[in-house]
């Protein structure tokens, strides 16, 4: 088994427009604060982190054969460390994010690739017989691909973002990953009691990250994430509960931060770190990526900062 981290799910090309507010649902006009177009989608911020962090990583992910196809695989195919595996989506996923400069965000999907299962599979079913880790993040292809990675054996970490714990597309995710990452925007107030609902149903940790309040996490058995004991707050014998605050940064854009911190934890994880070492890590990395206005700063040199 190598290092290396296999990652199934979306890239995108994404056009960034920066308002005062975000609009409300009646006919109006309002002026841009500025727009810039960038890489987007959960998978290729993830695997942008972790190749920054200097992990090996191969991101199998859907990208058509279009004008911003061919963009999207340009950027990505000269960033140090990425190994970019593409199968044929006849479009590429195109994003519209109406953003605020507090982080508010609405996401308008452009356009969706088809997928259809085929030789590709092939590919990425190898990856994963020799990886650390497999990486399965939210999409139709991901989700089709869940009994494959299961069948490998190796830890399946998921990123199920905005669940609010009942939808039914998200819950094959939830079932088949060894390692939870969420965000707290509809899970209430309190995520802590649903992180601990992930572990009793057999996650080894599930992650709730809290924007600028930093991150709670749960393990089970009081373990960290690699393996060494945790020094959190103890659950009885079962679990235990972690908390990292966010790093102090002059936030100029949010787009991206969640699946840093991710890359933190995972990258820290495999290198051997205890579970608060690795949330530490993972705040860091999440920090560093608030500073660009694309998902990672090695990006600043390819597309501009």
């Amino acid at each position: 088994m190598s290092g290396k981290v296999v990652i199934s799910g979306p890239a995108s090309w994404n056009r960034i427009v920066l308002l005062e507010h975000l609009p409300e649902p009646v006919p109006h006009m309002q002026f841009a604060l500025g727009d810039h177009e960038t890489v987007g989608g959960t998978s290729a911020g993830k695997a942008l982190g972790l190749a920054g962090l200097g992990r090996e990583v191969e991101l199998f992910t859907l990208i058509g054969s279009d004008a911003d196809g061919e963009r999207l695989r340009d950027v990505l195919g000269r960033v140090p460390g990425l190994e970019l595996d593409v199968v044929e989506g006849r479009v590429t996923e195109r994003h519209l994010n109406l953003m605020t400069p507090v982080g508010e965000r609405v996401s308008l999907y452009l356009s969706t690739p088809d997928d259809e299962p085929g030789p590709d599979d092939g590919r990425i079913e190898a990856a994963m017989e020799d990886a650390a880790v497999i990486v399965m993040d939210l999409s139709p292809r991901s989700r089709r691909l869940l009994p494959d990675a299961r069948a490998c054996g190796r830890p399946i970490w998921t990123d199920l973002h905005d669940f609010d714990g009942e939808s039914e597309f998200h819950r094959p995710f939830l079932e088949a990953a060894d390692v939870i990452f969420m965000n707290a925007d509809r899970i209430g107030d309190d995520p802590v009691p649903f992180l601990r609902h992930c572990v009793e149903e057999g996650a080894s940790l599930a992650v709730c990250t809290l924007g600028a309040r930093g991150a709670v996490a749960v393990a089970a058995g009081g373990a960290g994430a690699g393996g060494a004991p945790g020094d959190g707050t103890a659950d009885g014998e079962r679990m235990s509960v972690h908390e990292v605050a966010a790093v102090p940064v002059d936030v100029l854009d949010t787009n991206g931060a969640g699946d840093a911190f991710m890359a933190g934890v995972l990258h820290a994880t495999l290198e051997g770190a205890a579970l608060d070492e690795a949330l530490a890590a993972g705040a860091r990395h999440a920090a560093s990526v608030l500073t660009t206005r694309h998902l990672h700063p090695s990006l600043d040199a390819l597309l501009g900062g």
